[in-house]
């Protein structure tokens, strides 16, 4: 990819912006020269120097931490950033006359202020892990202040320190407030002690403020936007997916005709969309084109999760790549039948389940709580067995008030109910699919074979065409040249990830039914966007609980 002269700008920028962060740091350490602090003496008192020292600690603390997001061309960055280099340059001059350490901080300015019409992107949605991570770099900046300080300063103390004390002394007086008998020779000297408890709370207070910040900020689409949504998924909705496109875990991006919507999870550096996007079929360029530019705006890489293979074509002429992920499987419920030697094990566990008087009860909404409670119980020992958490974003999960307002199907004795779905319908495309998918630990052999082809011959005699099995992750993946660089890749994942997920075992339950199997794609804008668009997978479809999604069976 070309690097354009902008770009590069922006490296020299983000560059210069950590070393005017770095030399603030050492000179909020250093004392002024004595020539130059005895004409300062006759304009202004000490206590103004000494907050000068202070300020360009704090602001080099600010700067170096706003480095990273000046190269992502963030607005918000390249605001604070002129506010801080002004408050800089101030603070050198009054602590010192620093003419010397202003040219840098002035020079970026410069800099900054040519390349205003660069910084476009939007702020970050704040998460936990950028507060964590700045609230850690808050008491590392704070210990290495006073370390530099401690370690620089000559004829300031009793003592010259070296490198080790300097750390020590430091640790001694900010985390336990003792000085150790430490006595200063001059003001500043004096003044330094006191000002690493400033710098630290100063510090530790803006990356508090960063931590807490999640809590502030909805997350998801107001309830404006999933109603325009809602009535345009219930007009053009055609896939499994539709129905998760309303949960509330989704953001929404309206084309400018406002008649498609791309239901996405901002995760990072990257914003996955759940499937294509739905609306009106000669508004989807439109929407790709206008998806694309949003993203762009907010500093995201723009990407599709289990796009049908439709569309390939146009993803690609947008500058895209696919790679396949799986394939759905989709049963005719109008050629379905359990006749015939090969499905004679689907007979059987029908017959048995009838003779144990076991039937499938459907339970339309609203369902009420009594049977929530009991299908709670299922979900938890299932969960519980699988040694993992729920899944969002492409699934839903056990929540009272989604499951209230969906048809269930269960499996239940007169005394018991031992399995379970709800149904999900797919608005224009007349199928139907599922799923939550749970079923007791104890529960005899055979329980969800018996499920679904209930389902099946109930589905059918309400005229229903089809019945979508949902994803098989990784399957049919050997003959498809979609991504041959990351076709390798994706063949060893699944060969071993299946003992963990069983991959295999799932593909051939459903494979049991007799399906079509249908190509499933994710759409990225880059192999450079691909790792970032990856881990923004995982972290929606975990709900951010990373360790959960690992854990086997998960």
């Amino acid at each position: 990819m070309k690097t354009s002269k902008t770009d590069l700008g922006l490296w020299l920028v983000a560059i210069l912006t950590g070393l005017v962060g770095i030399l603030n740091l050492i000179s909020a350490v250093t004392p002024g020269l004595p020539e130059r602090i005895a004409v300062l003496q006759e304009i202004y008192p000490f206590e103004v120097r000494a907050g000068s020292h202070v300020f360009a600690a704090v602001s080099g603390f600010i700067l170096l931490t706003l480095a990273s997001r000046i190269l992502r061309r963030k607005k918000v960055a390249w605001i604070l950033s002129i506010v801080l280099l002004i408050i800089s340059i101030a603070s050198h001059l009054l602590k010192g006359l620093d003419i010397e350490e202003t040219i840098p901080a002035g020079l970026l300015l410069i800099l900054l202020l040519v390349l205003r019409n660069s910084f476009t992107a939007q702020s970050d949605r704040p998460s936990i892990a950028q507060g964590v991570r700045v609230l850690i770099g808050a008491l590392l900046f704070t210990l290495a202040y006073g370390t530099a300080g401690f370690w620089l300063m000559e004829r300031q103390y009793q003592i010259q320190f070296d490198l080790l004390q300097a750390f020590q002394r430091t640790l001694a007086i900010f985390f336990m407030g003792n000085r150790g008998g430490l006595q200063a020779n001059t003001r500043f000297g004096s003044f330094f002690i006191t000002s690493i408890y400033i710098v630290g709370a100063s510090t530790i207070t803006y990356a508090v403020w960063m931590l807490l910040r999640p809590v502030l900020l909805q997350v998801g689409g107001t309830d404006a936007e999933r109603e325009q949504a809602s009535k345009i998924i219930q007009q053009h909705g055609r896939s499994s997916l539709a129905h998760f496109c309303l949960l509330p875990d989704k953001s929404y991006y309206f084309s400018p005709t406002g008649q498609t919507v791309i239901a996405y999870v901002p995760k990072g550096r990257a914003a996955i969309a759940l499937g294509d996007p739905i609306g009106a079929p000669e508004d989807l360029k439109d929407a790709i084109i206008g998806y694309q530019a949003y993203c762009d705006r907010h500093d995201w890489y723009p990407a599709f999760y289990q796009t049908l293979p439709d569309h390939l074509n146009l993803y690609k002429t947008l500058g895209f790549k696919a790679v396949k992920i799986g394939e759905e499987g989709i049963v005719d419920l109008h050629t379905f039948t359990t006749q015939g030697k090969s499905k004679r094990h689907l007979r059987n566990a029908v017959n048995r389940f009838h003779k144990l008087g076991y039937q499938v009860k459907y339970y339309q909404p609203p369902i009420a709580d009594e049977v929530l409670q009991r299908l709670k119980v299922i979900s938890d020992q299932w969960l519980n067995e699988m040694q993992g958490s729920e899944k969002q974003f492409s699934l839903g999960w056990f929540d009272h008030n989604y499951l209230r307002n969906c048809e269930i199907a269960t499996v239940e004795s007169a005394s018991e109910i031992i399995a379970f779905a709800n149904i999900v319908t797919e608005y224009q495309l007349n199928e139907i699919t599922i799923d939550l998918m749970r079923k007791l630990n104890d529960a005899e052999p055979g329980v969800m074979e018996f499920l679904f082809v209930s389902l099946f011959q109930h589905y059918e005699e309400l005229n229903y065409d089809s019945f979508n099995l949902g994803l098989s992750a990784l399957s049919g993946l050997k003959g498809d040249r979609s991504s041959p660089r990351l076709e390798g890749g994706l063949d060893y994942l699944y060969e071993h990830l299946n003992r963990f997920y069983n991959f295999q075992g799932l593909h051939g339950f459903k494979d049991k039914f007799d399906p079509r199997w249908e190509s499933r794609y994710l759409i990225y804008p880059s192999l450079r966007a691909l790792p970032d668009v990856v881990v923004a997978l995982i972290r929606a479809d975990s709900g951010d609980r990373l360790l959960d999604y690992f854990k086997p069976g998960a």
